[in-house]
């Protein structure tokens, strides 16, 4: 069944003036000209994004565009008017967002971290930006230790607000985090601690002593980038430590003690030392 707001992969049913029309074998969709192939002929199978066009009719792509269905995405606000505002989602159609599905009210210019969704009533892809309505965390598919993808859905004063596999809601802890972050980020988490009443803590680093061996894997490329020598040791001010290698004090010692277990660096009063 061809599914509006993801790719399909359709057959070639007819060439025409205006286009090809492609087929699942139970309906057709029109790729214009603008997408057709040089090379073609009929039966050969396309890979197309459907959508719906200016007067809501469904339409086949080959351009790839910055958010499917069902999915998040920061998009860029084109225009707003009475009815909402009208997103940027690389096609030649907007992405409309109702007034009632605005956290906030949209400006132009600006951008958004979005949900895409088809309107059952309209059978329309309309976009969100209360994104928590799409989250789930009753029903956790994740364990604790497990590498996630992680969206940066708000910064707040406790932490960071993050989209666990398009799925669930997190927290990052802002002491945690070493890189400056904004809404939209995409990056690699893992799952540090989900607590009784269905809330996720997350972790940008690994948890446990697997977090120690990229750490001191990470020292070592720092030390011979700096000529074998690194002004740090235990003392170390917690922000000269973060500012340097960017993680905290508590992992830098546990990483320069397997360092000096091995053998691989010398602990001085000035500094560290590639051995």
């Amino acid at each position: 069944m061809m599914q509006i707001g993801k790719f399909n992969v359709l057959k070639i049913a007819r060439d025409t003036k205006i286009g090809l029309y492609l087929t699942d074998g139970k309906a057709d969709v029109l790729l214009p000209n603008k997408y057709v192939p040089e090379h073609f002929e009929i039966g050969d199978e396309l890979e197309v994004f459907i959508y719906l066009d200016q007067e809501e009719r469904p339409v086949a792509t080959t351009l790839e565009p910055y958010i499917y269905l069902n999915e998040f995405s920061l998009l860029r606000v084109n225009y707003t008017n009475k009815f909402g505002a009208f997103l940027d989602m690389g096609l030649e159609k907007d992405l409309f967002v109702p007034f009632k599905e605005q956290a906030r009210p949209m400006e132009q210019s600006k951008r958004y971290l979005v949900y895409m969704y088809l309107d059952e009533k309209t059978n329309r892809l309309v976009g969100s930006s209360k994104t928590n309505q799409f989250l789930d965390n009753k029903d956790i598919s994740v364990e604790n230790g497990e590498e996630v993808d992680l969206i940066v859905s708000h910064i707040t004063e406790v932490g960071i607000n993050v989209i666990i596999n398009e799925k669930h809601k997190g927290l990052l802890y802002k002491n945690e985090v070493y890189d400056d972050l904004r809404t939209g980020d995409r990056i690699i988490g893992y799952i540090k601690n989900i607590r009784p009443d269905g809330k996720i803590d997350v972790s940008a680093t690994k948890i446990g002593f697997d977090k120690v061996e990229p750490s001191a894997q990470y020292i070592l490329d720092e030390l011979k980038a700096s000529r074998g020598f690194l002004r740090l040791t235990d003392d170390s001010h917690p922000e000269d430590i973060k500012t340097v290698l960017k993680m905290s004090k508590k992992t830098f010692k546990k990483a320069i003690g397997t360092l000096y277990k091995q053998k691989l660096i010398e602990i001085k009063e000035d500094g560290i030392y590639l051995v």
